[in-house]
């Protein structure tokens, strides 16, 4: 059976292919919905450029929701000089066509987790985690419901890049972050220290160019595009790969290692707010939360993602 997922994302030219990589794979994932969430850039954009996404990937049947437009308690923090104004420059998508759903997002989450069967629906987390921690305070009971929550953020090992202490989607709304590592869902972290190992350099860029079809192209166009900031920034040869972690880790987790241990989230310090303080070395008897990953197989990642991609329009 394939695994139902519910997508909620900041698209960002990263979360734009990890859509895809979802959709591309509908015989080990089914995808529920994508609710769009403040982050990258506004709710506004970052609602168009899902659908934009999912029109891309040919999976017009796909719904979009637009959840949370501003953090909990803070004001928004984007990142623009990352994925520029649109949150997804780089490519020429045309205005989508497909209709943004009317419900709010939380609703929407609340409501099909409610609904369905306990345990069998994934939250994949790509952005800040408003939408999520939104519906956990306004209906506790969902929690027990979740089969897994998979996100991507924070940082231990690699500590921080939008703050030298702080990852992008943590530190966006940390008091969000603290309530979803407290509600006792099962939890999955996919953090800088894994997504730095799996870097988009020429050569993987230039086989997913390479297929010859729309989707990768688009692809291509989105990372050369995001790129710039990260390659200038450490030096490397290709920029990290953040959010399309999640999905591969879902169709294989075995291309990632890490382990079980208590993850927290500073929501007080001016110096470290947003930090993902993990005690991965088990020194304290802090209950362990999270699966917190560490590494991950980059040749494995690209050659399932360039296959993946092969199958799109």
């Amino acid at each position: 059976m394939s695994r139902k997922i519910i997508i909620d994302t900041d698209p960002g030219q990263d979360d734009a292919v990890a859509i895809l990589l979802a959709l591309a794979s509908p015989a080990e994932i089914d995808v529920l919905a994508v609710v769009a969430v403040a982050g990258n850039v506004g709710l506004h954009h970052n609602a168009n450029n899902a659908r934009k996404v999912v029109e891309l990937s040919g999976r017009r049947e796909v719904p979009v929701y637009a959840g949370c437009s501003r953090p909990m308690r803070r004001t928004l923090v984007t990142a623009e000089h990352v994925h520029g104004d649109t949150g997804l420059n780089g490519p020429v998508l045309p205005d989508p066509t497909i209709p943004l759903q009317a419900q709010h997002g939380v609703d929407y989450l609340i409501e099909t987790l409610m609904s369905a069967e306990p345990k069998t629906i994934t939250i994949c987390a790509l952005g800040p985690l408003t939408n999520v921690a939104m519906a956990l305070v306004k209906e506790p009971r969902i929690a027990e419901r979740i089969q897994e929550i998979v996100l991507m953020g924070g940082a231990y090992f690699e500590v921080g890049n939008i703050t030298p202490a702080a990852e992008f989607n943590i530190y966006v709304d940390p008091e969000a972050a603290d309530i979803v590592m407290r509600c006792g869902a099962p939890i999955t972290i996919l953090p800088l220290d894994v997504t730095h190992m799996v870097q988009s350099t020429k050569p993987r860029l230039d086989a997913i160019k390479g297929l010859g079809n729309k989707s990768g192209q688009a692809v291509y166009d989105m990372l050369t595009f995001s790129e710039g900031f990260d390659l200038k920034k450490y030096g490397w040869d290709g920029a990290p790969l953040h959010d399309p972690t999640v999905i591969a880790y879902l169709l294989k987790p075995e291309l990632f290692a890490g382990r079980v241990c208590n993850v927290a989230i500073e929501t007080a310090s001016e110096l470290t707010v947003g930090m993902t303080v993990v005690d991965y070395w088990h020194v304290t008897d802090r209950p362990r939360n999270a699966n917190y990953l560490r590494s991950a197989d980059a040749e494995g990642f690209f050659a399932l993602l360039t296959e993946r991609l092969a199958r799109l329009p």
